[in-house]
């Protein structure tokens, strides 16, 4: 038996308990916002004590969590080393994710198996990935026994909000400084690259008045009416704008939140409303953010009284491959090829993730974990989320496959 099967069938003896792992991970909520995560993390080390494994609580100060809008975040590191030389490859999946929202068929938090799914908020983004590389991990010491490198696991509660008090927040504190690493993903694809994210948030100030007498007020929904259209306008141009990297087409902007007014009789006096504004990977963030506030500020000046403020709420820089990640890919694909029995394209992704603070740190990253071929049949972030528990095994075995030839 080859240790490619020894590590497959490790798993393969191992797969209910690792299901069991991934279900009483679902089972604690991590809704972002709030974002309460510290609860997560702590149970997250106790499970990974049972196997043995010791993880480090790096609590980000109460404060910088609270001024950042969110309530408390520990993230976790493992670390694993096997001998003098080698590799370290780091494996970071986030805790973090939207609430659940309506329209769900299953417990959002019930960690429930229909159909060789487990469903579940985070079952598919990304706790999948929290089981997938720790029971890889798990595989490798019990069948390869590598004798130098080292293996950390990073599980962090960031990821909504940008990452910088999570991968970013250890990085710049210098608890880690790998030479690779893998990011949570799909079991399809091998991602390279990714968009780019601005976030922001336009409160439009009118002033109020009793809807008897409009006049003597000044409508800021009208105002912010004028502004969404303009906004809506700039989609059709980028369009216009095409990426040169696979998998990922133009810019796009989605206003996601809206709130406003006081009263069906009051004339609004206030509207704020949040945008999101995808970058793919050839835009220029500056450009991008300036283009947008002289698109808002002209579509303001059009209704007299009308004022404008605009706060950033995030700038994700996009992910460009770093040339180093090359065994990731090569290792990835060779083995995800022959457990899905398709080839494992290496191509871009239009979502925004952690993987780009890596990146921005010298550390060649890719994407790679448990999930089906979109995020569309994932259902992240909509009602019913699930992840396909044969893509669960699969990707476990492909990265313990990986870790094996990288510190080989």
């Amino acid at each position: 038996m080859t240790d490619y099967a020894k590590l497959d069938a490790w798993i393969d003896a191992h797969f209910d308990e690792e299901v069991k792992f991934l279900q009483q991970l679902v089972q604690v909520p991590t809704d972002t916002p709030p974002g309460n995560n510290a609860p997560h993390a702590e149970r997250t080390a106790e499970l990974l004590n049972d196997f043995g494994l010791t993880a480090e609580k790096h609590a980000v100060p109460a404060q910088e969590v609270k001024d950042y809008g969110l309530e408390s975040i520990t993230n976790l590191i493992v670390r694993r080393k096997y001998g003098d030389g080698g590799r370290t490859v780091a494996l970071n999946a986030h805790g973090d994710v939207v609430p659940p929202g309506e329209g769900w068929t299953h417990h959002p938090y019930g960690g429930e198996i229909v159909d060789g799914s487990l469903y579940g908020r985070a079952a598919a983004v990304s706790k999948s990935d929290f089981a997938s590389f720790t029971f890889a991990l798990r595989a490798l010491e019990a069948v390869a026994k590598p004798a130098k490198g080292s293996i950390e696991l990073h599980f962090t509660y960031d990821e909504e909000f940008g990452g910088i008090l999570g991968p970013g927040w250890l990085l710049q504190k210098g608890l880690t400084k790998p030479d690779l690493m893998i990011a949570a993903g799909f079991s399809y694809e091998v991602v390279t690259a990714h968009n780019g994210c601005l976030q922001m948030e336009v409160t439009v100030h009118g002033k109020m008045a009793h809807a008897a007498v409009p006049a003597t007020g000044i409508d800021a929904l009208q105002g912010a009416t004028k502004i969404l259209n303009a906004l809506y306008a700039q989609n059709t141009l980028y369009k216009q704008v095409t990426s040169k990297v696979e998998g990922i087409t133009h810019p796009y902007l989605n206003v996601g939140r809206i709130e406003g007014g006081t009263n069906t009789n009051v004339v609004p006096g206030k509207v704020v409303f949040k945008l999101d504004r995808r970058m793919i990977p050839e835009e220029n963030p500056v450009e991008v953010e300036a283009n947008i506030r002289k698109v808002i500020a002209d579509a303001a000046a059009e209704s007299a009284g009308i004022t404008v403020e605009i706060k950033r709420l995030l700038l994700a820089n996009s992910m460009k491959p770093l040339a180093g990640n090359k065994p990731l890919v090569d290792a990835i694909q060779k083995h995800g090829g022959e457990l899905f029995g398709e080839p494992i394209k290496a191509m871009g992704t239009p979502l925004y993730t952690d993987v780009r603070l890596y990146v921005e740190a010298g550390i060649p990253g890719v994407i790679y974990g448990a999930g089906p071929r979109t995020v569309l049949e994932s259902h992240a972030k909509r009602s019913d989320e699930r992840v396909v528990l044969e893509d669960l095994r699969r990707a476990t075995k492909v990265i313990a496959r990986t870790l094996s030839d990288l510190l080989a």
